[in-house]
């Protein structure tokens, strides 16, 4: 049974539309991208946001994490028994930002891996301006309209923001990443009855997947490079890792294809190898190491992964027991899901359709990417995941191959996603809280 809006929702859905300001948009998305961010160190980002937030009069917070890092989060209070829907996205980089990234993300900086914004007409770069910063200033803005438009709804509206939230666990700033800011904003107050995370891709997503990161060790001896080749006792670890990692490459499609379903495909990519050392190249190291990320569908668990992926080594091994190898998870997220037809999903979907002026389609593309969605599904929070198209096409300037910072954004494509956010805003805070929390 759809709930379209009646015409007082539709009058308050117009009024957001009309507060929406995107010059105010840029500008606040070119200061966040000016305030380098790299996970484990974005408390000094959140802490402009929560000032800009004050200074149109917001009721916010900043919720430190440690020294360097933290979270924030807003609210405009419902006037009656409505439900209280967050709108949420991480606001660290993935980047470090200095040279360390080098060679790692290409031969040379470019103007969107670089923590320096760049307003070039409608386009901001800088690194993170595209993801995650340009979604954190659109719900800022789809905030502030709420609180322009001079709307009163029964329901609560939240804005939540935090570090921590990239696939990364950063060992020098207290193992940030995976989560924990969204985690830690959830325990202090921000935990919703919905939530709209912002992430890309011009979709409504229900589930996510989670990850599990790997490591194989394969072994050798140390070695020496006058040493000749055969010698008894002296056996590289570095060839046989490559024999290794073609077999991985070999699982991990079949891996894949028997473990996608619903909307999700969970890939893997073998992300480092590891060993000996660039000074001492007259010294073939005893060890090679082989990391990996593999995605777990909401279906599965990270432990159930895992036995999978224990069998493979275990046939590995008895095909080819002349490598000696060793390996371990050592890091893992679940995946989550939220029922489709739960209310925030049709919400969103509602508004999509409003927004792109045709139904929703009932095969969207499959999703691969982890978020913070995944942990607030999977701690029963019902989350819609809703986007825009992705990565913005058509660069005035040159921008990195493939990944590259996530730092080049086209401003006239976040409007369209930002309308379709107000939709389910208005959609879900004008009712009582029992009209839609099930």
């Amino acid at each position: 049974m759809r709930h379209d809006l009646d015409s007082h929702q539709q009058a308050d859905f117009n009024k957001l539309k009309q507060c929406l300001n995107p010059d105010r948009l840029k500008n606040l998305l070119f200061a966040l991208t000016d305030i380098h961010s790299p996970t484990g160190n974005a408390g000094e980002v959140c802490k402009f946001l929560v000032a800009h937030l004050h200074q149109h009069g917001m009721d916010a917070k900043f919720l430190p994490i440690g020294e360097h890092s933290g979270a924030g989060l807003a609210r405009i209070e419902g006037d009656g028994d409505g439900a209280n829907l967050l709108l949420y996205a991480p606001i660290d980089t993935h980047l470090e930002g200095d040279a360390s990234d080098y060679p790692w993300t290409g031969k040379e900086p470019t103007v969107d891996t670089v923590p320096k914004a760049v307003e070039h007409g409608d386009w901001i770069y800088g690194l993170g301006s595209s993801n995650p910063k340009a979604m954190v200033a659109t719900l800022a803005e789809i905030f502030i309209c709420a609180k322009e438009s001079g709307c009163h709804w029964p329901g609560t509206l939240s804005l939540g923001f935090a570090d921590g939230g990239m696939p990364v666990d950063i060992s020098q700033r207290q193992n940030a990443g995976m989560s924990n800011g969204v985690f830690h904003l959830l325990n202090r107050g921000g935990s919703p009855d919905y939530c709209i995370v912002m992430k890309p891709w011009n979709w409504v997503y229900h589930e996510e997947p989670g990850m599990a990161w790997f490591k194989i060790t394969v072994w050798g001896t140390l070695g020496y490079a006058g040493v000749p080749r055969g010698t008894p006792g002296f056996r590289s670890s570095i060839v046989p890792a490559a024999e290794v990692i073609l077999a991985l490459e070999e699982w991990l499609p079949q891996y894949t294809e028997r473990n996608t379903s619903g909307i999700v495909r969970p890939d893997g990519w073998i992300s480092a190898v590891r060993g000996g050392w660039p000074e001492r190249p007259a010294f073939p190291s005893a060890a090679t190491e082989i990391y990996f990320d593999v995605r777990v569908n909401p279906r599965s668990t990270p432990a159930q992964v895992r036995a999978e992926f224990a069998e493979f080594m275990q046939e590995l091994r008895e095909s080819r027991p002349d490598i000696k190898c060793e390996w371990e998870m050592y890091g893992s997220a679940p995946g989550g899901s939220t029922d489709p037809e739960n209310w925030i999903i049709q919400s969103a979907r509602r508004g999509w359709e409003e927004v792109e002026g045709r139904p929703y389609p009932a095969a969207p593309d499959l999703l691969g990417g982890q978020t913070d969605g995944s942990l607030l599904r999977a701690l029963g929070i019902p989350t819609a995941r809703v986007g825009w198209p992705w990565p913005a096409e058509g660069s005035p300037l040159p921008v990195a191959e493939g990944l590259g910072g996530m730092g080049a954004t086209y401003i006239p494509d976040l409007i369209p996603c930002a309308e379709k956010i107000m939709y389910a805003v208005v959609d879900t805070c004008t009712r009582s809280r029992s009209d839609v929390v099930t």
